[in-house]
């Protein structure tokens, strides 16, 4: 290209890059592993973690009693219990051992025990206690247990206040119950759902994780049929770095463009998820988002060398990468190391900028830190994949001159 003029090479380079643009597309829609986790990946994946948990909160959690002081009040106690929507009372056993026999088996998952002088010690104007074991392998049930049993002690509590109050009027028993009177406002997740709580950072790293099986597994494919197992292969319109990396990532692009508007947009709507976020501002925050994820797959993808690799390398990080997110666990209480970990991946800032986005809704200015976050990883990740593209072609074309004075030796 030495004697073109610089238009000419501009507009070979433009002429280039549509070309590799619609190469890679073409490999896309041909390729039925890539079309797995491009298209029926990202299209079923959502709708299996939604329908798991699109019930939101636990129902009828079954529990178990020992009552030892078969009272009035004790029954008064469990038949509020066991009339709530969380628990669901199972059995009545006759003494601890049989309860934990109960609980080992996976028959209920808490024991509610009543001591024997439960209701003497209330006649006599003593503090009494019921006691609650729980199965803590499962905190949700531990949760629906212990918000149970608190709300029907206190509601007893107030009851037995106004009893012996002797008050004359309803406003007199009411302040006797609750002097301070307060009101609990649950933000942003107003169901108190895992559904609204989780479903959120999971779509936003099935986007991620996707990307970067897809992009690993076509970088796979490309050496498999390269006669030199390099990824860029001999061809006249890839000679340049520039037009390699932006024809692919436009192509990958075009694709998670209309792929983010069904997970980000139509799933939520679908199990009538919490979604208020403003759709100029999802708009521009996910811009930088798909385009960090595009180039920190295709510079990962330099380590894929056949088809499997990209399996064994990326599937397991899912989870863990969740983790560090700082949506299962504050990132705030999190070791430093792990934190600053977490940096290297686009997923941490998507997941808590779209959380705030879409669950709060944030403006870009409130996620400033995210967004800013996302665009210094896209402006990196770009560099890193020409660097990585560039050397590719170097060996490549090494491998070629190596050959040919091979076969011009023989």
């Amino acid at each position: 290209m030495k004697h073109l003029t610089f238009k000419q090479k501009v507009v070979q380079g433009i002429h280039d890059l549509f070309y590799i643009w619609i190469r890679e597309f073409r490999t896309t829609f041909r390729d039925q592993g890539v079309l797995i986790f491009f298209v029926l990946v990202p299209l079923v994946y959502p709708l299996i973690y939604a329908f798991i948990y699109t019930n939101e909160t636990i129902r009828e959690v079954p529990a178990v009693v020992v009552d030892n002081s078969r009272s009035s009040l004790s029954r008064e106690y469990l038949r509020k219990v066991d009339s709530s929507p969380e628990v669901k009372i199972v059995s009545y056993c006759a003494d601890m051992e049989e309860a934990k026999l109960m609980l080992k088996d996976r028959l209920a998952y808490g024991i509610i025990y009543i001591p024997a002088e439960f209701s003497e010690d209330i006649a006599r104007g003593k503090q009494t206690q019921v006691s609650l074991y729980c199965d803590m392998s499962g905190l949700l049930y531990y949760k629906s247990l212990l918000n149970t049993n608190t709300s029907v002690s206190l509601d007893m509590n107030a009851d037995i206040k106004m009893q012996r109050a002797g008050n004359t009027t309803n406003r007199q028993d009411e302040i006797t119950a609750y002097p301070i009177k307060y009101e609990d406002v649950t933000l942003f997740n107003p169901a108190n759902g895992f559904a609204a709580f989780l479903i959120p950072a999971v779509l936003i790293l099935i986007i991620q994780q996707t990307l970067l099986l897809g992009i690993g597994l076509s970088a796979g494919t490309a050496r498999e049929q390269n006669r030199f197992k390099d990824l860029i292969p001999i061809n006249r319109h890839y000679n340049g770095t520039l037009r390699i990396v932006l024809g692919k990532g436009l192509s990958y692009f075009m694709v998670y463009a209309l792929v983010s508007v069904y997970v980000l947009c139509v799933v939520p709507r679908l199990f009538s998820l919490i979604q208020i976020a403003q759709p100029g501002v999802l708009t521009l925050f996910m811009l930088p988002y798909l385009a960090a994820c595009i180039f920190f797959a295709m510079t990962a993808s330099i380590a894929i060398r056949n088809r499997e690799t990209c399996m064994l390398i990326f599937v397991f990080t899912s989870v863990p990468l969740l983790f560090l997110s700082g949506v299962s666990w504050p990132g705030a209480a999190m070791p430093d190391f792990w934190r600053y970990f977490s940096y290297i991946f686009p997923s941490t800032f998507g997941i808590n900028g779209y959380v705030r986005i879409n669950s709060m809704g944030a403006t870009l200015n409130e996620v400033a830190f995210e967004y800013r976050a996302l665009w210094i990883q896209a402006g990196i990740y770009f560099l890193t994949t020409c660097w990585v593209y560039r050397w590719q072609i170097i060996q490549s074309r090494k491998h070629v001159i190596e050959k040919y004075k091979e076969y011009k030796n023989k």
